[in-house]
């Protein structure tokens, strides 16, 4: 059964501007997962994927920093796309400590099937507005994301300066 969401037209923006924040991004992983599951596997591994994909060659601790996970579950995420002939580990040539991550050519028509969804979702998400309308939205979450980024900065500047 869906439920109907109701929006509460007595409260301003600024009560609800993360609220509404957290609902849409959280409204956009569902989606994600679900589309995931159709080809037996997780968002997470998607993600990973995508991130090999925009910097090819990165370690595990690197990809573990990006998505903000602990290496350890990078590890596994890492051996079950592994095992799936769709990422590979490489020595480094200058350190052979070091496993460099790789996508290999088996995954490249799914990654073609995973951009054309977020295509398809970002068309049907951003249905109703304009060009200039988009533009400005995209600019105004870069700005929250530099704004939030910045702010982690000086808190942990704060945090240093307080322990010294």
């Amino acid at each position: 059964m869906l439920r109907k969401v109701i929006y509460d037209m007595t409260r301003s923006p600024e009560d609800d501007v993360l609220f509404s924040l957290y609902d849409v991004a959280r409204l956009l992983r569902v989606r994600f997962d679900q589309r995931a599951n159709l080809v037996g596997m997780t968002r997470a591994q998607w993600v990973i994927l995508i991130w090999l994909e925009r910097r090819p060659g990165i370690t595990q601790n690197e990809l573990a920093s990006l998505v903000e996970v602990e290496p350890i579950t990078i590890a596994r995420l890492v051996d079950r796309l592994e095992a799936r002939h769709m990422v590979e580990r490489r020595h480094d040539v200058r350190d052979r400590r070091v496993r460099r991550l790789h996508l290999t050519d088996d995954v490249k028509p799914l990654l073609r099937d995973i951009h054309a969804y977020r295509r398809e979702l970002e068309r049907s998400v951003m249905s109703g507005l304009s060009r200039e309308m988009r533009k400005q939205f995209h600019d105004t979450l870069n700005i929250l994301k530099f704004n939030l980024l910045e702010d982690k900065r000086e808190n942990a500047d704060e945090v240093h300066i307080g322990h010294t």
